[in-house]
């Protein structure tokens, strides 16, 4: 992580304009590095996002054996075969990455040796028990802090049982740990879920001629079944935009009063575009066509523009779909004329930091009026926002966040943490004085 900064925006922009690509998804780069591994031969992988996160996963690998190579945004690793991995020497670091933690939490079970995850103080607070009990019962020996709630989490896998576990929480990283541990399985593993949850596991291993079926159960779950392979073939993939990291720039567009944003070959998988889904619910100008595909997954273009905005409730289904650009949509409801309600986001407490408590706190600096709620948000609008000191806990969603909000507020807004969007989007800066010109500035804490 780079040293400590704040970043400094004059706001109100004049205008928001341009046309933008955002980085490889970070989603799709991990899982796309990992199955890499798993791989027999060389895989190369066009795009790869090179941030902070993405890095401890290639990290981990690199100590499991695996040889890889990125320069450019492109990856290449030289896989060692799905029972090829070798027991690491040290502890594997996942840094500030719950991906990479559970997901090789996932493919560390399967694995016939001891081996120790772990990762900073952010990841070390993060539940980890979700992804401990399903892959113990099927048989990895796993062991962490607070009665193996939380890491560093200590595995010695091997000899897996197929499982047909029903997961409390709708979670892509607990479904594809399973689903990776499933690889190794002595049959069928199955994964039900209470809402659809990102599918991106799925559909790489089905490019990789996996046999993955998914379906609706009779109670309503939502499940995905792996049948373990003798092998998998060499990955030749590009990964997509990032949608989560374009969801930005959307959501700057709807809020400033001066803009049209259109950002370029972003992934429009249907499981992360709920924030799409929100946007026109509250009246928002976005269009998102579909041109390609890449990684299995649809790609298009992105248009956002300046609207008038009216509140939603958010909730349910929906927020599987969109966990991740929450804060946005309650920044986007300090705008809309009317109260917008999310609930069922309780998920949100126990990310990179607390993000309802930090977007509350942040709001509510902002000038905005916000009720923070056990599961969620009830923001009241239309506000308008003057600029703050505002602190993005280590979190690098809420830095962009809260980026977004200094677009718009009159004034000098601070942020401080502006570092952490390393973890994600390191040329995010650059993008933002793109669009909105010479209005930002980065200075040591």
């Amino acid at each position: 992580m780079p040293a400590p900064q704040v970043a400094v925006i004059r706001g109100p922009a004049r205008q928001l304009s341009g046309r933008v690509q955002v980085p490889g998804d970070k989603s799709v780069s991990h899982r796309l590095a990992m199955l890499a591994a798993l791989a027999d031969g060389e895989s190369e992988i066009e795009g790869f996002l090179e941030a902070a996160d993405c890095l401890s996963t290639i990290a981990c690998l690199s100590k499991l054996g695996v040889r890889a190579r990125l320069e450019g945004g492109r990856l290449r690793v030289l896989g060692r075969g799905l029972r090829g991995l070798e027991e690491p020497a040290d502890v594997l670091d996942a840094g500030n990455s719950g991906t990479t933690m559970r997901l090789l939490a996932g493919i560390l079970a399967g694995q016939p040796f001891f081996s120790v995850l772990t990762g900073d103080d952010s990841l070390r607070r993060r539940p980890m028990d979700r992804i401990v009990r399903p892959l113990s019962a099927m048989g990895a020996h796993i062991m962490g802090r607070a009665g193996d709630r939380f890491a560093p989490l200590a595995i010695r896998g091997g000899n897996l049982r197929a499982t047909h576990y029903r997961s409390p929480v709708a979670s892509a990283q607990v479904k594809s740990a399973v689903l990776l541990a499933g690889l190794y399985a002595d049959g069928p593993t199955t994964v039900v879920e209470p809402a659809p949850s990102r599918d991106h596991t799925e559909r790489l291993l089905r490019g990789l001629g996996v046999s993955v079926e998914t379906w609706v159960d009779g109670e309503g779950g939502f499940a995905a079944r792996v049948i373990p392979p003798a092998k998998l073939p060499p990955v030749r993939a590009r990964v997509p935009g990032d949608f989560s990291s374009a969801a930005f720039w959307v959501a700057a567009a709807v809020i400033h009063p001066n803009a049209q944003v259109t950002i370029e070959g972003v992934g429009l998988n249907p499981t992360r575009t709920g924030f799409l889904d929100v946007l026109k619910m509250m009246g928002a100008e976005v269009r998102a066509e579909v041109t390609g595909e890449a990684a299995g997954e649809p790609v298009g273009i992105v248009t956002a523009r300046s609207s008038h905005l009216k509140p939603a409730e958010v909730g349910g289904r929906l927020i599987p779909r969109l966990i991740d650009e929450l804060p946005l949509v309650a920044l986007v409801a300090c705008f809309a004329a009317g109260t917008t309600v999310i609930r069922d986001a309780a998920e949100l407490r126990v990310k990179e930091s607390d993000r309802l408590a930090g977007v509350a706190e942040g709001l509510s600096r902002l000038g905005a009026e916000v009720r923070e709620l056990p599961d969620g948000l009830v923001i009241t609008g239309p506000a308008r926002l003057a600029a703050a000191e505002l602190d993005a806990r280590g979190d690098h969603r809420l830095a962009m966040a809260w980026a977004i909000a200094g677009l718009t507020a009159v004034g000098e807004t601070r942020v401080v943490g502006a570092e952490s969007v390393a973890v994600s989007y390191p040329a995010f800066w650059e993008t933002l004085i793109q669009l909105a010109g010479p209005v930002a500035r980065l200075v040591p804490a």
